[in-house]
Order: structure tokens, then sequence, then C-alpha cells
């Protein structure tokens, strides 16, 4: 929502990437009027949904209260289409854009009118619904009775409970609990394809994929007409961001934010807001849907006592009615202020955090710069290292690398590993002459810390350096017999949190690119001599490289239709490509027998204090393909 100088909204988009959409505007030559909206728009406002098919009807939504200056669609008396079933004897089905109070039920809205079409049209081949907009008795029956599309109740005895029967089970599938309804549609299409009846297994396809698209969840507009406000809230801190999403005549109309400090429990923050957000009675709808139940039957009283206000607080549970539509609501809810607590984080920078981290740890100076490192590998194999970059508290993404690591490739040793990072980052840092960061921040316990501080000291350099060990949250300083620990709400350790996860997301998201890599590459087609097509013949014929190595060179001469030299240069690299397997194989086996022999004779011995020196020195050296520790 783009709004002017006096708060006006002036334009209403939606986007499944805000960053584009909004880059769009400010590239390349625009028309007059993207100029003119450029021109006067002063603020920008979002609301974060669930899906994009929320996006569609909120989008709608918030055009037809507003009418922005600068939309054009939308703006008329039109509305996304919904699916009708009339509340008649037999009941007839299709699309509509008029809601009308009599009985009917009614589905949507749809923004993809033509995927509802496919779908009505699909329900019709498969159910012997009517088709006439006006039901009365009749001598002879339609031409749709003929060719099997209704069953004619105008002139037929049709059974009530069959006919009720068809209609239920469209409503199932519509609701998305129809599955055994939508699995007899896929045996139908199957069916169809088997019997070479092309048309109706691909009427079919077109159905189901229809049905995919209308399936969405939806808590932004429904057609109960209710009043109603969900509330949730974030916290990072002491910070707390609260959104108010505010349900009128069933329609998502707006989204309310609002910002606070506290150190009070999150139940305490929530009914301290409602105190104060509700002061007017003709502020309060029927009913408020939250996430926790304490303190909320001292609002009732409130609002019945102070504000006269006959208000129903309900604690959003699986056991209530709707529950699935309430919980995306409040989820809806709960990602806005989870938005707004970012974006107070991006704008006055992590300050507090820095300050009680400068003093917590007794920096020489505030870190505005933190850096920090993780391991990732599968039992030795695809070693990564990671290095993310925070600056006044927030992250840095054009300062993040990644480091494939060479010297423990194929064995387990996160101290090493860490070695070399850190020995290839500030050594490359001291030769260029850049800035050195603040703090290091090491994802591990002491061992890790000292292995990277020895690293430092042989380069001449004095950089503070911290480890943020997983199993309690402790912080570890070089040559320390004792972490450092801090209160769960310290501003401090969130910082050093978000730094450490976001290392462990950075290092495990490419070890899995690495891995996924490996995973689609065959092993001849680094062969000399080999390409897609005869990489396609050995893959066929052998399948793995131990099978190519032991082969004769005559058979893969006459398999690939090469010259016998040609033949030769193939055996030989991939003989030696699989002696390298076998070793990093052997290594694998040996580095993790070492580890595990290591903490099972501690473990033996019932010695705690051996156990204590491991988890310490070991903290998070075994890693899984999760990325959680063994």
């Amino acid at each position: 929502m783009w709004r002017n100088a006096h708060g006006t909204i002036i334009y209403v988009g939606k986007a499944k990437s805000l960053k584009n959409r909004l880059c769009s505007y400010f590239s390349g030559t625009k028309d007059i009027k993207t100029r003119l909206l450029i021109s006067h728009a002063r603020s920008i406002e979002y609301i974060t949904t669930n899906n994009e098919y929320e996006a569609f009807l909120l989008e709608n939504n918030l055009i037809k209260k507003h009418t922005p200056r600068y939309n054009i669609d939308l703006k008329d008396g039109k509305s996304y289409p919904v699916l009708r079933i009339t509340a008649e004897e037999f009941p007839r089905i299709f699309k509509t854009r008029r809601v009308v109070q009599d009985g009917s039920r009614y589905f949507g809205p749809y923004p993809d009118a033509t995927a509802l079409d496919t779908f009505i049209e699909t329900l019709r081949e498969i159910y012997p619904l009517r088709h006439c907009s006006s039901f009365r008795k009749k001598q002879s029956p339609c031409l749709y009775y003929h060719i099997g599309r209704c069953l004619a109740p105008c002139c037929k005895d049709v059974a009530q409970s069959t006919y009720t029967e068809f209609i239920e089970e469209i409503s199932t599938l519509l609701e998305g609990k129809g599955e055994q309804t939508a699995q007899k549609l896929e045996t139908q299409m199957k069916q169809a394809a088997k019997d070479l009846n092309f048309e109706k297994a691909a009427r079919l396809r077109d159905g189901l994929k229809a049905l995919a698209v209308l399936q969405n969840q939806n808590s932004v507009e429904g057609f109960d007409g209710d009043d109603r406000d969900y509330i949730a809230s974030w916290r990072e801190g002491e910070l707390v961001s609260v959104a108010v999403l505010k349900i009128r005549g069933g329609k998502l109309l707006g989204r309310d934010s609002y910002r606070a400090q506290s150190l009070n429990e999150d139940n305490e923050v929530l009914a301290e807001f409602m105190s104060a957000y509700y002061t007017e009675k003709e502020d309060i709808p029927p009913h408020i849907y939250v996430s926790t139940s304490d303190d909320m039957e001292l609002m009732h009283q409130y609002f019945k006592e102070q504000l006269y206000a006959d208000c129903d607080i309900v604690l959003v549970t699986d056991q209530i009615t709707q529950a699935k539509l309430h919980n995306a609501a409040l989820a809806m809810a709960r990602e806005n202020a989870h938005e707004d607590i970012i974006r107070r984080m991006r704008e006055r920078g992590d300050f507090p955090a820095m300050e009680e981290l400068k003093e917590t740890l007794c920096l020489p100076k505030l870190p505005v710069r933190i850096e920090g490192f993780d391991i990732a590998h599968i039992g030795g194999k695809f070693p990564v290292a990671s290095l993310i970059s925070f600056y006044n508290g927030n992250p840095d993404k054009k300062n993040y690398r990644y480091f494939r690591l060479k010297t423990t490739d194929g064995y387990i040793d996160d101290f090493q590993s860490m070695r070399e990072a850190t020995t290839r980052r500030y050594s490359r840092l001291v030769n260029e002459n850049k800035d050195l960061p603040d703090l290091i921040l090491i994802d591990g316990g002491i061992g890790q810390v000292n292995a990277v501080d020895g690293v430092l000291k042989s380069l001449g350099l004095d950089i503070p350096i911290a480890g943020l060990a997983k199993r309690d949250e402790e912080i570890w300083r070089p040559h320390t017999s004792e972490p450092v620990c801090l209160p769960k709400r310290s501003d401090a350790l969130r910082l050093l949190q978000r730094v450490r996860d976001e290392t462990h997301r950075f290092a495990t998201s490419r070890n899995q690119n690495l891995r996924t890599k490996e995973n689609v590459v065959t092993p001849f087609i680094k062969l000399p001599h080999v390409g897609a097509e005869r990489d396609k013949i050995l893959m066929k014929k052998y399948g793995t490289l131990e099978a190519l190595a032991a082969a004769p060179e005559a058979e893969l001469a006459q398999a690939l239709h090469v010259r016998a030299d040609i033949a030769t240069d193939i055996l030989l690299a991939a003989r030696t490509e699989f002696k390298k397997q076998t070793e990093r194989k052997q290594k694998q086996m040996q580095s993790l027998d070492q580890a595990g022999t290591t903490w099972q004779q501690a473990a033996h011995r019932k010695d705690i204090a051996d156990l204590a020196a491991l988890a310490a020195d070991d903290d998070g050296s075994l890693m899984v393909a999760s990325g959680e520790e063994e």
C-alpha cells in the first residue's frame, strides 16, 4: 500500500517478491502514470499473507475499500467469482459473483475464474446434476439427460438420497477433505487413458489441476459476515510487535501493527496491549481470537464492566469450530508481527545487544562487524566452512563467503577445518590490507575457539573470539575453564544466536548443494575422452567406477567404438579415480571409528570429567544430514 504525504492510500499492489516488485518501479523508463505515482509516494506499508491466493483476495478488498487513485483494475463493483450450491430440493452448481443469503452454500472466492470453470465442467461430466435455472415438472427430459449429464429429476423419479450424496461429495471435495472423491477422479482419469479415451482423460486431468488451484487455504474472505479480530505478537529480546488482523463483514480490511519494549512474558504483553488498544465500545468486535488464554478472563471482565461490550475472547485450539481457518489467520498475524520486528531491527541496528556484548565479553570496542564460522559435512564428505557477516547487528549478505575445505576432505576433524577456514580468510585480509572484524564467533566449544585463537596468533592478529555451544547456549572464550552464561532474555545472547544460526544455515545449505550436484553427476563424465553420449553408454554397461576399472581394454574399446589408445587412457583414469575414492572412504571410516571409540571409552569408564571435556572439545564435530548433533 503506497501512501502520500497525507497518509492516504494511493496505490495497492500484490507481489510474490516485494523487493523485486518495488525495484521494478525505480528502474528503466516508466510511463507517466508510474512516474506520478512515485513522485507522490511518501511511505509504503505491506501485509504478508499465507499464500498468493489470499494476496489476490486481500488486494481486491483493499482496492474496493480505499479506491486508490492510481489503481485501475478491481475498482468496479465486480468481485471474484464464487461457486454456489443452491438450497433447493435438487440443488444445482454454478459460478456466480453475487452472494444471496437464501441458505445456499458458497465456496471461494476464486481469483482464477478459468480454473473454476474447468472444475465445474469436470464435476458436470462426473456427477449427473441438473443444469436448468428454474426447476419445474416437465413431460420429457432435456438433452443433458440423453447424453448422461443429468438425472432429469424434473420428469423422472430420482431418489433424494442419491442426489444428496453427490452434493455432499462435491462439498467435501471443495472443503479439502474429499480424498476419496479426488482418488475416484484420478482412477477414472487413468481408466480413460487405459481405454485410449484420451479426451476424457485430459478433461479429468485438467479438473484435478483446477481443484488443486481452488483448494488454497483462505483466511482473508468468507461468507459468514462476521466481525472479528486476530491478535498475535512476536518478540526479539525486549522488542515486542503486535499485529491485529481486522475482519469486518467476513473480509480482511486491514492490519494494525503496534510496537513496544517490554520484558514481561508474552501472555502479559497481550493483555496489556488489548487494554490499551480497545478503548471504545464501538471498536470491539463480537469475537477476538488469540493464541494464549492467560489473563483473558480478566480482559473479558474489563470489556464487560468498563466498556459495556459483550466480546467473546477465543483461545484458538484444534478443538474449536473452524480451527484450521483461525489457525491460518493467527499464523498470518504472527508473521506480520515478525516482519515488523525485522524492520525495527534493521532500522535501529542492534545497538543494545552490541553494548551488552561489549560489556559482557570485555571487548575493546563495540562489535559493529561480527564474522561467524561453521563447518558442515557428512561423515567427512563435502566439508564446507561458512563465513557470514553481521554489521550493526544485522546480516550483511554481500560479505557472506564459503570455503570448500581441502585439508579435511575425506575425514572428520572440525578443529583442522576451522583452522583452514580462518587461515584462508584472515591471511587474505592481512595481505590485501582490508578491515578486520570486531568479533569472531565460532559455532562450537572451547576446542574450536582455541584452534582459531592459534591461527590468529600465528598471523599476528588480536581479534576477540567467542564460541557458542549449542547444548546450554554457553559462550566460550579462548583458554578459559568456565563458560559465560547469559540470561535467556539477554539481547547479547540473542544476537550471538542469530549469528550462529545464520552460519549453520549457510554452511548446511552449501553442503546440501554439493551433495545434490554430486548425486546428479556421474563419475564417468570426469574421465578423459568421455562426453555426454559415452557417459550414457558407460553408465548403462558398467554403472560404477569399480566395474569400469576392472573391465578389459578390448571390451571397453568395443563398447565405445574407440581406438585402443583412447580406451587405455579411459581405463587408467578410471583406476586412478577409483583408488582415490577408496582411500577417501577408508579415511572417513577411520575418522568415524576414532571419534566413536573416544566417546565409548569415556562412557565405559563412566568418567564424567572426560565426557564433559569431550563435549566441550568436540561440540558439533559429528554432523548428520539435517545438521543435528550426534
